[in-house]
């Protein structure tokens, strides 16, 4: 259910510099996370993964915002009773168990589209302006780091339409407090940059004319360090995450072993005692 001609992308691939940016490419529907959209987005962060020549991802948005969210229209065309010529059954409702089963597949793809980004080696940069609502506030705090422009307006918004946002509940309740997370389910209403940066829900907040520049040099940052250190950290920094801390510990202690043990970290830190610059390229 595309809003755009078939020769239009529904995602912009730009790779330059070791740095890939994935923009969403439904700027006159907000970016919306139609089906076909999530699976353009499975299909290059599938491929992402084994590609070492990208060592970070950028997810952006054409148009005035980030990403607005479910395609709202496609998930009722989901309700709609399939044709059927002759057939009195075709304009009765659906049955509720054959609809609930065909929503849960929706939601389902979106978790597996979440976790191929938290699960990718590459580290994930969302890049936000204007609006990043429900599941395009969930897209955000999925992402590893998020930059956003001064302008851009958070919002778990489905309650306004008698949804709650389940879904984006498991990514914001990983990012920020309890108590904010749930009054932004429970009221819809958006908040700003600063407030988001101060919650957490981002990392750096910059006037939209600067947002591109800030994002080249976190990336620089991230790119000049190892990147099978930053992959192997990633991975064990979600995995503790939901461990309980003597777990966490030990899943610690055993990967900083690993790491320690590793000629990358060797050469790091003789480069550190010998006050020199490493050379990661040498090991």
């Amino acid at each position: 259910m595309s809003d755009l001609p078939a020769t239009e992308p529904l995602l912009l691939l730009d790779a330059q510099h070791g740095v890939l940016t994935l923009t969403l490419n439904r700027g006159s529907q907000f970016n919306a996370l139609s089906l076909e959209m999530m699976s353009a987005l499975q299909t290059q962060l599938k491929t992402v993964a084994n590609d070492a020549s990208v060592q970070v991802v950028v997810i952006a948005g054409a148009g005035k915002a980030f990403c607005a969210g479910h395609d709202l229209k496609q998930m009722l065309g989901i309700a709609e009773p399939t044709e059927s010529a002759g057939s009195a059954e075709s304009a009765e409702s659906p049955d509720q168990a054959a609809l609930q089963a065909r929503y849960q597949a929706m939601f389902a793809q979106c978790a597996q589209l979440m976790l191929q980004i938290q699960n990718l080696p590459q580290p994930v940069i969302a890049r936000v302006h204007g609006v990043a609502t429900a599941a395009g506030c969930q897209l955000v705090a999925m992402c590893d780091l998020a930059v956003a422009s001064s302008n851009a307006r958070f919002a778990v918004s489905g309650i306004n339409v008698g949804l709650f946002c389940a879904t984006p509940a498991v990514a914001l309740s990983r990012n920020v407090s309890r108590k904010q997370a749930l009054e932004m389910l429970l009221t819809g209403d958006f908040i700003d940059a600063p407030t988001a940066l101060a919650r957490g829900l981002v990392n750096r907040v910059v006037p939209l004319e600067e947002l591109d520049a800030e994002i080249a040099r976190l990336c620089l940052s991230i790119q000049a360090k190892p990147a099978a250190v930053i992959a192997s950290g990633k991975q064990m920094f979600y995995r503790q995450g939901e461990m309980g801390i003597a777990a966490a510990y030990q899943l610690a202690a055993q990967s900083m072993a690993c790491n320690m043990a590793d000629p990358v970290a060797q050469e790091g830190v003789s480069a550190f005692v010998e006050k020199r610059q490493p050379s990661w390229r040498a090991v």
